[in-house]
């Protein structure tokens, strides 16, 4: 009965406005259509056939179930008229039919259970699939897109929409389907064995009872949308809280931070209180509807019974009728609630599905074919927003197999020239080629499978150490992977651990320090090797004596390969072939170490104010060595996020 509805897990983003009806409904599952009845996989297609042949047979037996219950009533009153049914004497014994009713409630049971289990594979196949396209949808989708959202409430919204996938296909296939159905039967029956009077009260039970069910479930779908507000704001504070936890502690925040989740709790806490107060009006409502309407068809039997125009048996009947009855029509609200709910949840992954990729492959993009690895640009302009231009008409060349600079200060637009290398964003206007080929006219996944990128802020995955050197080139084999961290000069350190190659390096690779993890990065990037190589201020995040060393490094891994550095510390490239000297997006400056020097320009006031605050710092450390007191000085972690 209704007093036994569950409340469904489920939710729906805060703020949005959710239209359920019959056309959205329809055409949801006209969307899923082919993820159930698959083109590709005829086993599939035979389980849902089966599937929906066990569920015809499931509700033929459940309307027969009630008639042998009617007739064990009457053989033991009596009244049974074995000649009229058609049947041996012996087969309408009292025993003989309460077995039938017994085997009748079984078999009802087991074909619904078969059902479930023959339409498992092909539910988890829809879900399996839709999760994997929008999976791959989210990696398709620009930079530009991922800097806007926030990790913890995307995740959230990808989970829910997986469970209401898993709703819908499960509920409109083996619950709307079979409901209809079971109403169908039991009104022919019902109309047959009794009278249309008792269809008619039926008819007004019914109409009232999903009248109510619809307006209170619209009440608490408002309701359910407070409460996943909060949770999925509170999910999203909790990820994000944690994932800088060093900066929770270097500010002491924690009771902030807690403040902070507790109050998207409460919100969650007040919603989850209503939504289960509302649940419980709504199943009295139901079971109020219900029994006054079964308890008008049960008295219009009686008032039959004692007329003499009824047997008990029929009494008997029409009580079993209804209890039956009860089942599907209570899944009616379930129905509803759970497509409602299942619509809601999964509205945020269409529209993630439905935010087209603002970086695409031209029509008739070939692979980029790389032939020395020249790169240049021509012209360049660009703005992530039109109001605030970053590039402004810059032109430089970087030569097959030379190393070129660019340096100048924060803001300049130095790691942009780094994204669109990598065709992150798109040029506003200009041009980059490689080799003569423009950007836009190359498969996105051949032009990456040639650069390497060594970045700033190296986060490595939460696995261990060989997975993410091996993530440089997955088809890499131990030896070669070893290679890699030997030729990278870290070989050594990761020998030294207990696990050697498979010690875990944690979340975002925070059990190794900044120097480890860029050597990592080095390596995955040896392993790799690829003919063009960006250096994004790969050393600015680290102490003098760090940097050297993984400057060393550097030097092996851009041998012989043209080479972008992008730096803050001038030490780093006064080897470079060529250096540009990049101010509020345009290129002021160019030329080698000693020819900026001796234009006495921007670059060499940088130079000047670096070299002093060097000395400064190497002056300080030898008298702390003089005085027997050792420090190891590192830098903070810079991190930019461009909007």
């Amino acid at each position: 009965m209704s007093g036994t509805t569950s409340e469904p897990e489920g939710a729906a983003k805060p703020g949005r406005r959710a239209t359920v009806d019959e056309a959205s409904t329809l055409r949801t599952v006209l969307n899923l259509w082919p993820y159930i009845w698959p083109a590709d996989r005829p086993d599939l297609k035979n389980r849902v056939v089966m599937a929906l042949g066990m569920l015809l047979l499931g509700k033929i037996v459940t309307v027969l179930v009630p008639y042998s219950f009617k007739w064990a009533t009457d053989a033991l009153t009596g009244e049974l008229d074995a000649g009229g049914l058609g049947l041996p004497v012996w087969a309408v014994t009292p025993m003989m039919l309460v077995a039938a009713y017994v085997v009748g409630r079984m078999l009802m049971i087991a074909f619904n259970q078969v059902r479930d289990a023959l339409f498992a594979r092909v539910g988890q196949h829809a879900v399996r699939q839709l999760a994997y396209k929008t999976f791959i949808h989210m990696h398709e989708l620009s930079l530009r897109f991922h800097l806007r959202r926030r990790t913890g409430g995307l995740s959230r919204i990808i989970e829910r929409g997986v469970k209401g996938i898993e709703t819908i296909v499960r509920f409109t296939i083996l619950n709307a389907i079979p409901t209809a159905l079971e109403f169908a039967l039991m009104a022919a029956v019902i109309a047959y064995q009794f009278s249309w009077s008792y269809v008619g009260v039926i008819a007004v039970t019914v109409w009232l009872y999903v009248w109510f069910t619809v307006r209170a479930s619209d009440w608490r779908i408002n309701i359910r949308k407070v409460m996943n507000d909060s949770d999925t704001d509170a999910n999203s504070k909790a990820i994000d809280s944690l994932l800088n936890y060093e900066t929770v502690k270097y500010f002491n925040n924690e009771r902030m931070e807690a403040a902070r989740f507790d109050v998207s709790m409460e919100r969650y806490e007040g919603a989850a209180v209503k939504t289960w107060t509302s649940l419980a009006w709504l199943n009295m409502g139901q079971t109020v509807i219900f029994t006054l309407g079964m308890g008008a068809c049960m008295a219009l039997s009686a008032r039959a019974v004692m007329a003499g125009e009824q047997t008990i048996g029929d009494f008997v009947m029409i009580n079993a009728l209804l209890m039956q009855l009860s089942i599907p029509l209570n899944m009616i609200g379930y129905i509803y609630r759970e497509l409602r709910q299942g619509l809601i949840d999964i509205a945020d992954m269409f529209d993630l599905l439905s935010v087209e990729a603002e970086i695409v492959d031209a029509p008739a993009a070939a692979p980029l074919v790389v032939d020395g690895g020249t790169i240049r640009f021509e012209d360049v302009h660009f703005a992530y927003d039109p109001e605030r231009q970053i590039l402004k008409g810059v032109s430089f060349e970087v030569p097959s197999g030379h190393t070129v600079a660019i340096v100048g200060p924060s803001g300049a637009g130095k790691s942009t020239i780094s994204r669109l290398i990598f065709r992150f964003y798109d040029v506003t206007s200009g041009a980059i080629t490689i080799d003569g080929q423009d950007l836009r006219e190359v498969q996105q996944e051949t032009l990456r499978a040639r650069i390497g990128m060594v970045p700033q802020d190296t986060v490595l995955f939460n696995d261990t150490i060989r997975y993410n050197v091996r993530y440089g080139r997955p088809s890499a084999n131990d030896g070669e992977v070893e290679e890699a961290a030997r030729m990278a000069q870290i070989a050594g350190f990761i020998e030294s651990l207990p696990h050697g190659f498979d010690t875990e390096v944690g979340e975002r690779g925070l059990k190794l320090s900044g120097g480890e993890k860029q050597r990592v990065a080095i390596a995955r990037t040896l392993l790799k090797a690829p003919p063009i190589l960006i250096l994004d201020e790969a050393t600015s995040a680290l102490d003098t004596q760090t940097e050297r060393e993984i400057q060393s490094a550097l030097d092996v891994v851009s041998k012989n390969r043209t080479t972008l550095v992008i730096a803050h510390r001038l030490s780093t490239v006064v080897g470079a072939d060529q250096i540009l000297v990049l101010e509020a997006g345009r290129i002021v400056e160019r030329g080698t170490h000693a020819e900026l020097l001796a234009k006495d320009g921007l670059y060499a006031s940088m130079w000047a104010r670096q070299r002093e605050a060097t000395e400064a710092e190497e002056r300080l450390r030898q008298v702390q060595e003089a005085d027997g007191d050792f420090i190891v000085r590192r830098g903070p972690k810079a991190e930019e996020v461009v909007e």
